[in-house]
Formats: structure tokens, C-alpha cells, sequence
């Protein structure tokens, strides 16, 4: 069995020293070690599983207890090629035994609070925050259950970048919306761990420091490129930033961020009852 430094190397490679005194645990060698699965085998999880993942995922914390997360199986196969279709370079989402949509669900409160007569207001800012964070919560959790039972997963956030094609192929209503989609089935095939920022760039003592940022931005993209390169064909943007002689993560993350995603998403969740007031 690797050691604690060994299982955190791999995930940071930053040399960073870690106790080995405290106890094992075979859950949290599992987060450490887990793995973006888009190649599935062709067992199908059993349904009761699935149902046990989805009731793991909805005992997530949620805030003050209004628990706005909904999830949509897409079980329909006609649905499934309709979102299916829209990301073709994302094969795994028809592909995958299972599809599940973690939905920031704002309307239920809402409508609680006409039933019970009293107004709630839930298309502020607050309230898209709570139900975003509730849906992400719910969603790790399934992700971390799923993985402690041999599953493989790969959340799909692009399907907010086709935020009114997937609503209607949903039905969604108003202050319901997707805040990722994820694939689910047994592994084909080991994949890697990728590596992640060092931790002296994102864990802070008593006060936020990002002073040495750009030369541990430098030494993270080396080590990156060293363990799983971008291959020069998937470059982003050439002809508008050219080729770049080294391309690293940060490289990478920059030309995508500067080509802005999801420009559909606040013209649509303002149109369906979010006035972020």
C-alpha cells in the first residue's frame, strides 16, 4: 500500500511534507486518488444502487435546511441524444450508463411559501446562490458515494452553455436550472490522477497571500506538461493567440477563460424569474 506522501504526491506533486501519523483511511485515500471517468464498460449499475446514490446525494448539507437541489435522471434514450447532440465532442453523455442533472431548485421555496401564505421572493441573488450550492453539494456527494462502490464519473458543466435547448428538451420551468450534468458507469480502463495547484498557491493562514503566484504558476505548469502534456493539436485559439512553444495548464486555462462560456446562461435565468436583486 503507497504511503500518505505517496498518495498526495500524485495528486499534488508539490513536495510538501505530510504527517504519516495519522490513522488510515481507505475513504480518504479514495478522494486523494480519484479519477475524471468519460470510458465506461458495458455493466449496467443496478437500480438500486443508483437509487441509494441519489438518496446519498440528497442527504448532502443544504442551507438553512431549504434543501433546493432537485435531480433529473435523463433516463428517456430520445432526450438523452437531444443533449446528447449538442456537445458532440462529449460522446460520454449518450454514451454513459447513466446521466443524471443536478438542478438548482429556487421555485420550490417559493412556492412553499405561497402555499403557506407567505411571500417569498426567490429569484434574488441569494437564492440562486443557495440552490447553486445546494445542487453542487448534492452532486459531490453522489460523486464521492459512487467512487466508494467502483463507479467512474464525469461532471458535464457545458450543458450550460446550451442552457435553453437543454431546458426545453427538460421542460424546466421557471427558477429550476442545471447546474451540471454527470455521467456515471463502471470504468473502462485506469485513466490518471490529475495533478492539482500546489497547496501553498490554495490553502491560506489568517489571511489571503497570492504573492508568489507566478512562479509557482510557472513550476505547476512544468511539472503538469512532464506528467500529461496538451498535445499541440488541441492548442486553443492559435489563430487569434498563435501556437504557443510551450503550452501549459495555465496557458490553457487563460486562452479558455479569455473566450468567454456560458454566454446564453444569465439572459436565460433572468428571463425565467432570477432578477439577482
Amino acid at each position: 500500500m503507497s504511503s500518505w506522501s505517496e498518495v498526495v504526491g500524485r495528486r499534488f506533486g508539490d513536495g510538501a511534507p505530510l504527517s504519516e501519523g495519522a490513522d488510515d483511511n481507505d475513504f480518504l485515500r479514495r478522494v486523494l486518488s480519484r479519477k475524471t471517468v468519460r470510458r465506461y464498460s458495458d455493466r449496467i449499475p443496478a437500480e438500486e444502487l443508483l437509487d441509494r446514490l441519489v438518496a446519498c446525494a440528497l442527504s448532502a448539507s443544504a442551507k438553512s435546511d431549504f434543501q433546493q437541489a432537485s435531480i433529473l435522471r435523463v433516463r428517456d434514450q430520445q432526450k438523452r441524444a437531444a443533449i446528447g447532440e449538442l456537445f458532440p465532442s462529449m460522446p460520454w453523455i449518450g454514451a454513459a450508463p447513466a446521466f443524471f442533472i443536478f438542478l438548482g431548485d429556487a421555485r420550490r421555496l417559493q412556492r412553499i411559501g405561497e402555499i403557506r401564505g407567505k411571500p417569498v421572493r426567490n429569484g434574488t441573488l441569494e437564492g440562486f446562490f443557495n440552490a447553486s450550492i445546494d445542487a453542487a453539494l448534492a452532486m459531490q456527494t453522489m460523486i464521492l458515494c459512487a467512487e466508494s462502490v467502483g463507479l467512474g464519473v464525469c461532471p458535464i458543466s457545458v450543458i450550460r452553455n446550451e442552457i435553453d435547448k437543454v431546458a426545453a428538451v427538460l421542460g424546466l420551468p421557471d427558477l429550476v436550472f442545471p447546474v451540471a450534468g454527470l455521467c456515471l458507469g463502471y470504468p473502462e480502463g485506469e485513466g490518471h490522477v490529475s495533478l492539482r495547484l500546489p497547496r501553498t498557491l490554495t490553502t491560506h493562514a489568517d489571511r489571503y497571500d497570492d504573492s508568489a503566484l507566478g512562479l509557482a504558476i510557472d513550476d505547476y505548469d512544468r511539472r503538469r506538461h512532464a506528467l500529461h502534456a496538451i498535445p499541440r493539436e488541441q492548442q486553443r485559439s492559435n489563430a487569434e493567440f498563435g501556437e504557443a512553444e510551450f503550452y501549459g495548464w495555465s496557458e490553457d486555462k487563460a486562452r479558455q477563460a479569455a473566450k468567454a462560456e456560458g454566454a446564453a446562461f444569465p439572459p436565460y435565468l433572468r428571463s425565467h424569474g432570477f432578477s439577482f436583486d
